[in-house]
Formats: structure tokens, sequence, C-alpha cells
């Protein structure tokens, strides 16, 4: 139990900070509070990661309290290496998106509070973001899963474009009728346990439901544990968002604010694959091996089809949100191959699609300021008069497209080796999105950034001290990782390493030319 109340102070800080900062009557001190808080909750974060002992116990820094005994649901906080990763991704980018969105609030949708409000929207969102990536009990896990939405659909309705209403409606539709199905498979879950005689009574453990599912000694109708599997899996597959239902993604990112986009395609929309990763897999392994091909299959088919869409995008937010689409299915592709390299791969691919989407998004954003377009033919030759701007957009853009030497290639290339043991011919067909994201980021950028000035890009200026405050960071951590990744490798792998062993799926293993190794 070493570190007990860390995990608890992690989400209660930033969950705190929202109602003192929304309580604020000054903008300004509420922008500089928020951003304390921010930083606080990165400080106790990086207390985690300096303690985290990866030849440890799978779950560290355990907090179990009881919460409602009477339902078999408790309290109960812990870290394992892949929870771990993404709380640093999410305590590393909020302090960043909150510098990026430093005038966001002007829109007056909030009244004279506006200011405050989005800062308290966006810290209740890391709160809970921070809570679902610790929970240890599946009924604490679904509340926070769906009450993020809540504060999600105020930052998306109430701050942006001219679209935001419409946009908003549709996430949260989207995203609460996953939610409702879940929450049927948590319910089902629960009397699954109650009634198959390894626990006295019904459980939410996570714990102790994994570890019952690897000793056999829950003796379930596959059939119902097929059901129970979907049930989690369609909450997932909305919030990742999986191919084909991914449709509301592109308008919420659009018409958002950039540094909301940013905070639900790069923090919140984790918590879907992260969710794919703990609850599917180590629930349900049975169900999952046999949903294997389908998954896999949408996967490869998000993969192909956000890579194809994007290129012919006019918009260059919209043109960002498919390339989202077409590195989840990467990200979902790696986590059912089954395969350590796959799933390690899947583990970093969070963390690097984070950083250089907040990179790409954020860039654009701060261009799309400035020139009150955001229409690709309205720009040209940017990069005669901010060529720090035009620079930063083509390391971000190179890093998506999964340039070696920056961070996302470690994590692409994983996962296609992962997959290419088990499933060659679907990796063959991911791997031809490598093309095709060449395409869309290289010829965006031509035409964006090249050639002569376009009339009216004359006034367009380099990027300031605030918006380099944000953007050197991302860029830093895309080089850093792009070249020495074992830091976050090391912390990942024990967590894969278990999870496989949890659902007793081993590597394929490798054939040579005298036949299968022995």
């Amino acid at each position: 139990m070493n570190g007990i109340g860390l995990l608890t102070a992690l989400w209660v800080v930033p969950m705190v900070g929202a109602v003192v900062v929304i309580l604020l009557p000054s903008k300004v001190f509420a922008k500089y509070l928020a951003l304390a808080v921010s930083l606080a909750v990165l400080l106790l974060a990086a207390t985690l990661a300096v303690q985290f002992d990866p030849a440890g116990a799978q779950f560290q820094f355990v907090e179990d309290y009881p919460w409602i005994p009477t339902f078999g649901t408790g309290y109960i906080l812990g870290l394992d290496g892949i929870a771990l990763a993404l709380v640093v991704l999410t305590a590393v980018l909020v302090p960043l998106l909150i510098v990026a969105g430093w005038h966001d609030a002007g829109d007056r949708s909030f009244g004279h509070r506006s200011t405050q409000s989005y800062l308290a929207l966006t810290l209740a969102v890391e709160a809970m973001v921070l809570i679902s990536l610790m929970a240890l009990d599946v009924l604490l896990f679904y509340v926070f899963f769906e009450a993020m939405l809540i504060p999600m659909y105020f930052l998306i309705g109430g701050f942006g474009g001219a679209g935001r209403s419409k946009a908003a409606v549709k996430f949260l539709l989207y995203n609460l009728f996953g939610g409702l199905i879940m929450l049927a498979a948590v319910i089902g879950l629960y009397v699954v346990t109650a009634s198959s005689g390894a626990f006295d009574s019904g459980t939410f453990d996570f714990r102790a439901i994994a570890a019952a599912v690897a000793n056999g000694e829950l003796n379930i109708d596959p059939a119902l544990l097929n059901a129970l599997f979907l049930g989690f899996m369609f909450a997932f597959a909305v919030k990742a968002p999986l191919w084909p239902f991914h449709r509301w993604l592109p308008d919420a990112a659009v018409e958002s604010t950039p540094a909301t986009a940013v905070l639900m395609m790069a923090v919140v929309d984790k918590v879907g694959t992260f969710g794919m990763l703990r609850y599917c897999l180590q629930l349900f392994p049975d169900a999952a091996k046999y949903f294997q091909p389908l998954i896999i299959t949408l996967a490869v088919i998000g993969i192909v089809y956000g890579a194809i869409v994007a290129i012919g995008q006019t918009d260059v937010m919209r043109l960002i949100a498919y390339t989202s689409i077409s590195h989840f299915g990467f990200i979902i592709l790696g986590i059912f191959a089954m395969t350590s390299q796959g799933q390690a791969g899947s583990t970093l691919y969070m963390v690097n699609h984070g950083i250089s989407t907040a990179a790409l998004f954020l860039i654009a954003g701060f261009l799309v300021s400035r020139r009150g377009t955001r229409l690709i033919a309205d720009f040209g030759g940017v990069q005669r008069v901010a060529p720090v701007l035009a620079g930063t957009f083509l390391v971000a853009g190179l890093a998506t497209l999964s340039l070696p030497g920056l961070a996302p290639f470690i994590s692409e290339f994983l996962v296609l080796i992962g997959t290419f043991t088990r499933f060659p011919v679907l990796a063959v067909i991911a791997a031809s999105a490598l093309v095709l994201s060449a395409v869309y980021i290289l010829w965006a950028y031509q035409r964006m950034m090249t050639g002569p000035l376009t009339a009216g890009n004359e006034s367009i200026r380099d990027l300031i001290p605030r918006e380099l405050i944000v953007v050197a960071p991302l860029i830093a951590l895309l080089l850093v990782l792009g070249v020495y990744p074992k830091p976050a490798l090391d912390v990942i792998n024990p967590a894969v390493t278990h999870t496989l062993t949890t659902i007793d799926v081993q590597d394929p293993v490798p054939a040579t030319a005298e036949g299968p190794a022995q």
C-alpha cells in the first residue's frame, strides 16, 4: 500500500481547483490559478512516475476503501504501467492546453463568467479522466467514464465555431448511447459474479474478477460472456472511436476550440482504448479472441479510411481530425493483435499520438486564428512570413506520418511488427496508410506553407512567446521519444506481459527455414 493518498490527490486537486476557479470573480486570477492547479497535478504525476517500480507489483500505490459494500463496490485506485503512461500524458498536456487556450473563452455562452467556466470545465475533465485511468472498481470506472461527457459537452457546445451546438449534441448522443449499452453489461457482470460461486456475493472489484477469470472460476455460458464483452466494447469503440462509430469526431473536433479538440482526441478518447486493454481483454479473454478477426478488420478499415478521407479534405482542421481516426485504428489493431509488440506499441502509440496530435492541431489552430479561415486554399507561402510556425507545423506533420526519428514511428513500427506475426495480410494493408499519410501531410504543407505568398496572408505573424511555450515542449517530446523510447517502454512492457499472461496468450513462435522453431 505504498503511497496511499497520492492517487486520490491526483484527481481531487483538479476537481477542487475547478470549483474554486469557477467561483473566482477575476478572470485573470482564474487563469493563473487554473494553470497552477494543472502544474500541481503534473508534479504529483511526476512523483508517481519516479516512485513507480516497473519490476514491482502489477498495481502500485493502491488505495482500497469501502464505498457501497451492499453492491460489492469500493473506492479502489491503483496504477499499472499502462495507466501510468496515460496519467503522465494527461498531466503533461493539460497545462499546455490551458496556456494554448489562454484567450479561447471570449465567447459569451456562459455570460460574464465565461473564462472561469471554460477553465473549470477543463480541470473537471482532467480530474475525471485521471480517476477513470486509476479506477480498479468497474462501477467506479463506469461512473466517471460517463461523467466526463458532461464537462466535455459544455466545452464543445459553449466555446468554438458556429456549428458547436450541433456538434456537442452529436458527441453527447453517440457517447451516451454507448454508455447505456455498457451500463447493461456492467450490471450483467455483477449478476454473473454473484451467481458464479467464485464469490460470496456480487462484486465490481476488477482485480478479483480478472483473477477469477484467469483461474477459470467463472463458469459462465460463452454466449453470455460474448454479450457482456460486446457491451463494453461498443462503448469503448464509440469513445475511441473505431470505424464505423467515428461519425461524431470530425464535427466535434472542428467546431471546438483547438485546445478543447486536443483535450478530446489526445486525452478523453484514450480512455476508450485504455478500456479495451484493461476491461475487454482481461475480463472477457475468450470473447476477445472470438471477436478478434472482426475487430482488427474494422481497425484496418479505419486506418485506410481515415487516411484516404483526410487526403480529400479542404479544411485543415477536419484533415487533422480524420488523421486521428486512422491513428486510433492503429492503436486498436495493436491491442487486438494480442502480441507483446503490438500491445506495447499500442500503449506507446496512445502517448505519442497525444503529443503529435496536440502539436499539429494547436499549431494549425494558431494559424487559423491569425487568418480567420480553416480552408487550405486560403493559405500559401506562410513560411515566408512565419517561418517558425511553418517549421514546427512541418515537424508535427512529419511526426503524424511516423517519420523515423520522431516518436510515433517507434509505436507504429511495433504495432505493425506485432500484427504481422499473426495477421500478415492485414498488417500489409495497414502499412499502406504510411504512404497515404505522407500524401495528406506533405500535400497540405506544400499548399499552405510553400510557394508564393497568397493575398491576405501578408499580415500573418510568427509564433509569439506564449505559443512557443506550448509548442516547444511538444516538439522536444517528439524528438526525445523518437530516439529514446526506452524509459516509457520499460514501464509499459511489464504491464503488457501481465495482460497477455492473464488472457493466456503467447507471442507466435517465429518459423525458421527448416520449419517451426521448437
